[in-house]
Parts: C-alpha cells; structure tokens; sequence
C-alpha cells in the first residue's frame, strides 16, 4: 500500500521561552544545520545561545502566534487537509523538528498498512540543512523501525514548471491591485560553506558570481543556485521587467560569511539609495508563512524600510494552502500512485 508525507520545517509547542528553547536547541544542534564538530556546536548552542536567544525568540512568536496556535503547524494541516481531499493514498504530516515528529508522521503511515512512501519535503529548494537533513533522518528512521517499508522522496521543485506557475500566479493575484516600484526576492540564508559542501564536482561552487549561471551538475544540490533560477523562472513566466527584481537572503548566524546580498541591508539601500517607495517582497524558500516571513520579514522588514523612506511595502504570503499549488502537489501524488 503507497501513502504520502509531507515534511515541514516545525514550530515550538508554544510561545513560551521554555518551549522555544527546546525547539531551537533540537533544531540548532542538527549537525546539518550548524556544521561544526560536536564539542564545537554544543558549547555555541548549549553554552550560548540557548542562554540568551530563547527569550527573544518567545518575544517574535509571541507577535506572529495565532490563535489555533504555531502559523507554520496551522498552515501545513490545511495543506494537507485539501491534499487528503484529493487522493485515495493516506496523507500524513510531519515536522523535522517539534511535533508531530518524523517518526510519528512514519509510524502513523505504517499503522495504515503502508510501505510504500512518497516523502515530500516542503521545500522548493535544495538544502543541506532542510531538503537533506529530513531525507537523512527518515532513511535512518526507516532502517532502525520500518525495515520494510521503501521511501521515495520528490527532489528540489524550484524548477518544475507547474511549481512556478503556481508560485508566479500566487504573487502575481497578490500584487494585481497595488502599486510598487520593486519585487524583492528574500530568501532564507545558509553559510557559504553549506554551499561548498554540497557541491558534488568539489570544484565548481566558488561563489564567484558567475558559477551559479555555468551549466554544472553541481546545480542539482546548489541552494545559491536554485534560489537565483527560482527567481529567474517567475520573472520569464510573469514577464517582469528584470530591472525591477533583485535577489537577496535573510537570516544569518555567526560570524562565517553567509549568502549575499543580505535582505536586511537590501531593503534599507532599495530605499535611501535607490529610491524605492513601493517594496514588493516574496519568500519563496518557505512554502508555509512562518516566523521568518511573518514577523522577520514583514514586520521587522517594513519597519526597516519606512524608516529608510519607504512608504509602501507588500509582503506576499507564501503559497500556504493555496488551490493551484494544492492541485500541484496532488498531480505529483498522482503520479507517484499510477507506478507501478
């Protein structure tokens, strides 16, 4: 019997500073998402940061958190309570890290009668600290619990034309009744050496500039990559005017050199040097909206922009639950049900 299960990023339980330091420290001690040695990353994480930034991290849910609870959780039931609708096969959900946990998104599946899963993991790009780390997981879940069960899980989307589609007519539907004068692109930032250390050639990722637009296998596992041509790819399907558009990356941690230009300092320069009134922003590494693009983005974001001399910023929500990428994942599920 085939099933499905569909793999967010996860939330805290609640917005209390507890809760929030459990969840970060089981998401910052993943070793794919700070990959240090193990004495290393303890002490940043155990000895640092989850001294201090839990607290403020509750203070950010706090502003974001929503009555049914975590956006992020909420969201993604309704995805897959409309992806349920559309298909026979049994449809689970599941978080990498919090709850439900991968495990129980598997063991909910296995109690079903399955053993033939479709792993999705929600994110249209390729990642070691998001697509690889849940592919990583639940092949080791699979070996140590469900010996007999086969897992198969759907690669990067970002380039699949019916994902762009969906994603060009989500912020196209947003934007058709406001004025703006630029569309920025955030997405989530990784530390340059994640790059580095998904190239599968060990030599064509530089960073340069250039590498990202010469034709490479490397692309497969390319973050930077895949987040330029995701870019690239709505500005062809919508015919945006490239002049208009830029690309840049939010979040950061440490002092390593993460993805640039960063969105912070892009949104401030789009409005004293450049001039922008009208800011249109869009998160397409995150398929539900969550703390980074509710409250990072479209509060700290277009607090930063009007006190630069902004006037107008528009944050486009993530395609969430939205019909046609609804229709999008169904049509993959579909696929996966009529092999045999």
């Amino acid at each position: 019997m085939k099933g499905v299960l569909l793999v967010n990023l996860g939330s805290p339980k609640s917005t209390d500073p507890k809760d929030v330091k459990k969840y970060l420290g089981e998401f910052l001690m993943d070793e794919r998402v700070i990959d240090l040695p193990l004495w290393l990353r303890t002490f940043i994480v155990k000895g640092i940061i989850l001294n201090t930034r839990p607290k403020k991290s509750a203070e950010a849910y706090q502003k974001i958190w929503w009555k049914e609870g975590s956006p992020l959780i909420v969201l993604s039931e309704r995805l897959q309570n409309k992806v349920q609708q559309k298909t026979e096969l049994p449809v689970a959900l599941a978080m990498r890290y919090g709850n439900p946990s991968l495990k129980s998104g598997l063991q909910e599946l296995y109690d079903k009668g399955v053993k033939d899963v479709l792993l999705i993991p929600l994110y249209p790009q390729f990642a070691m600290a998001t697509t690889e780390t849940i592919t990583v997981l639940a092949e080791e879940l699979r070996q140590a619990h469900f010996n007999d069960m086969k897992i198969t899980d759907i690669p990067a989307f970002y380039n699949k034309p019916e994902y762009v589609k969906a994603l060009s007519n989500s912020i196209k539907d947003y934007l058709s009744d406001k004025k703006y004068d630029h569309l920025l692109f955030s997405y989530h930032g990784v530390p340059e050496r994640h790059i580095r250390k998904s190239d599968i050639t060990k030599s064509h990722c530089k960073i340069d500039g250039s590498c990202c637009n010469n034709s490479s296998k490397a692309h497969e596992f390319c973050y930077r990559h895949q987040c330029f041509q995701t870019t690239k790819n709505v500005i062809k399907e919508l015919n945006l005017d490239e002049s208009k558009v830029s690309t840049s990356f939010q979040s950061r941690l440490g002092v390593d050199p993460w993805l640039q230009p960063y969105t912070d300092r892009t949104i401030v320069s789009k409005a004293e040097k450049d001039g922008v009134k009208n800011l249109a922003i869009v998160t397409p590494a995150f398929v539900s909206d969550c703390l980074e693009t509710l409250e990072e983005i479209a509060m700290e974001g277009k607090e930063e922009f009007l006190e630069a001399g902004g006037e107008n910023f528009y944050t486009v929500p993530c395609i969430n639950d939205n019909t046609e990428w609804v229709n999008v994942l169904s049509g993959w599920i579909h696929d996966f049900d009529s092999k045999k």
